[in-house]
């Protein structure tokens, strides 16, 4: 960060800049050998092209210089005349800074120091504030230089700058969807579980038709070809073929396991009851949510200040441009690391508190009297004694998630050289692999939390300690458990459904000059992240009571020497969900039997 706050400039890349070092809209500092730099922009928020109409790109440099002014012309200007009077009237000097607005037409190099006549009507536009000129001809060979020779990085950017009003409108609605689905799992029925079902499998349906119909639209209505309209189409077809499998997927699931409803409500009911005994765990993803936001922002702010760390150099006209420097790309990599190991460490901080507030719930023998202030009880014990068993699991998962990141680089890579099928097929399988084993980790940290929290062992102890208990009891209600998981998991494809269409229809009316599929992906993540910090309470919650119960089965019996720690309703569940697994077996078996034919009857 301190690095980043020396040598970058994060403003620069945000709020453009001239071809003499000055940042628009700020006071800036001199570059020693450009007499025009370290001028006051604090006025002068506005990019204008002094050429727009015959821009030309010269060793990633605009041949035409570029200045800061404070407003653009909004109307066309025919002569030197039209230009001085616009900068008397509206203080907006379209000239280099050298040139008087008083010598404009008196001087006889103002032909080479004014923009080319006649000047066309500009609009700004929040592509970093620069002038876009209103007539045809210019704007779309202005967009076709300014957009087609700009990086991915600004364009996404712009993107996102542009529609940050309705990105930020989407994210709020995405809270509002997730508070409303924890209210509903709060207070979870059989009909309303029906319900849920039905509204997801609508919402699916209907969001893989909107993305396939706007993907065919795209492609019999291309008004200009832009980067921007094809990075829009391509990423539509991503997104139209991802969400059709999917939903696929989906749909066959849901139908599998469609008998196991009314089992998965009686099991959110028990995980109710759990939290009822703590209600303020339903806070707990707030806090959560509020440092990880507050954690990326800083992260955010720090990578724009890394990628726009250069050193000013002074070019011939006595214009700058900015060379990175050494070592930035390592210190990248060195960020991507930082960044996904602390985000699963506060996470997994988020798991172990929520763990340790249900472990004490449960082993409370008086149920009539619940322990005080559970949460803050954990949260000390957290703090105090197992930082280190956090640290290490987040550490397993970004020692996974690393090799993750660096497969799918090479697969983008190798898809853009155009290499044969088998080059980007094994890695591309790899990233299967890894994915999995991600996944499988999560879990595994997981009941290691949790066992943690029962025991008090370290880290690698009790994740052993919770592979053999659920080795010994898995056969109780994993299937139920799982199935319950995966109503929750819909939960949050529900939330992301509802946000990614309201994307669809907000993003779709400015196509051009604007990549907005990236802050639609960006909104469909940021949707996901948020159900899942709100539902992934009862997720957790879940999984702390599997392992509770098992834990409870190693060492009490039910008499009246070891009791069992759960209450009679978990009993009675547990006690009915074997007996259905008991039923099935012997259903099973008989079925064998029958259909071998090897049972032996009496004469």
């Amino acid at each position: 960060m301190g690095y980043s706050v020396t040598a970058g400039a994060t403003g620069r890349l945000l709020f453009g800049y001239d071809s003499f070092g000055n940042v628009c809209g700020k006071k800036n500092s001199p570059v020693e050998g450009a007499p025009l730099s370290g001028q006051d922009m604090t006025l002068k928020k506005h990019v204008f092209f002094m050429n727009s109409c015959n821009l030309e790109v010269k060793d990633v440099r605009f041949s035409s210089p570029i200045l800061c002014v404070s407003s653009c012309p909004e109307e066309q200007l025919n002569t030197l005349e039209e230009v001085q009077l616009f900068a008397n009237t509206s203080g907006s000097f379209l000239c280099v800074y050298s040139l008087n607005s008083f010598n404009y037409t008196q001087n006889p190099n103002a032909d080479s120091l004014c923009p080319r006549l006649p000047v066309p009507p500009s609009k700004s536009f929040p592509l970093f504030n620069r002038c876009i000129p209103q007539t045809p001809e210019c704007y779309s060979l202005l967009a076709s230089v300014l957009i087609n020779d700009v990086d991915a990085l600004h364009r996404t950017l712009s993107g996102i700058m542009s529609g940050r009003d309705t990105i930020l409108g989407l994210c709020i609605l995405a809270f509002a969807l997730s508070l409303a689905m924890m209210i509903t799992f709060r207070f979870i029925t059989t009909l309303l579980v029906h319900i849920f079902i039905a509204l997801i499998v609508l919402g699916l349906l209907f969001v893989c038709g909107v993305l396939w119909w706007l993907y065919y639209d795209y492609t019999n209505d291309l008004s200009t070809e832009l980067d921007t309209e094809r990075e829009n189409m391509k990423c539509l077809l991503g997104f139209a073929v991802v969400s059709t499998v999917i939903t696929a997927v989906l749909l066959v699931l849901i139908f599998v396991l469609r008998k196991r409803i009314k089992l998965t409500v009686e099991l959110l009911r028990v995980t109710n009851k759990a939290i009822s005994n703590s209600p303020f765990l339903l806070f707990q993803p707030l806090w959560t949510f509020a440092i990880l936001i507050f954690f990326w922002v800083t992260w955010m702010a720090i990578l724009l200040s890394l990628g726009t760390a250069g050193a000013a150099q002074v070019i011939e006209g006595g214009q700058v441009e900015y060379k990175p420097l050494s070592g930035i790309r390592y210190m990248w990599w060195y960020h991507l690391i930082g960044l996904i190991w602390t985000s699963e460490f506060i996470l997994a901080c988020q798991q172990m508190t929520i763990a340790g507030a249900v472990v004490t719930c449960y082993f409370n023998r008086n149920k009539n009297d619940p322990p005080d202030r559970p949460i803050l009880s954990s949260l000390s014990i957290l703090f105090c004694y197992h930082q280190g068993t956090v640290v290490k699991g987040s550490f397993l998962i970004t020692v996974v998630r690393i090799p993750r990141a660096v497969l799918m680089y090479i697969c983008n890579t190798l898809k853009e050289k155009q290499h044969g099928a088998w080059s980007s097929c094994v890695p591309r399988c790899c990233y299967c692999c890894f994915r999995c084993l991600d996944k499988c980790l999560c879990h595994f940290n997981q009941n290691a939390y949790t066992t943690t929290a029962i025991n008090g062992t370290d880290f690698c102890t009790s994740a052993k300690d919770a592979l053999k208990l659920l080795s010994k009891n898995s056969s109780h209600f994993t299937s139920v458990n799982c199935f319950g998981d995966f109503v929750i998991f819909l939960g949050k494809v529900l939330v992301v459904c509802f946000t990614v269409f309201g994307g669809l229809m907000a993003f779709n009316y400015n196509r051009v000059l604007q990549v907005w599929a990236i802050p639609l992906l960006l909104v469909a993540f940021f949707a996901y992240l948020v159900a899942h910090s709100f539902l992934s309470m009862f997720e957790t919650v879940l999984d702390a009571l599997f392992l509770c119960f098992a834990v409870d089965l190693e060492t009490n019996d039910g008499s009246s020497e070891k009791p069992y720690f759960m209450d009679q309703e978990f009993l009675s569940f547990i006690k009915r969900i074997n007996n259905l697994n008991n039923a099935r077996a012997q259903r099973d078996k008989n079925s064998l039997t029958n259909e071998e034919g090897t049972e032996l009857r009496p004469l």
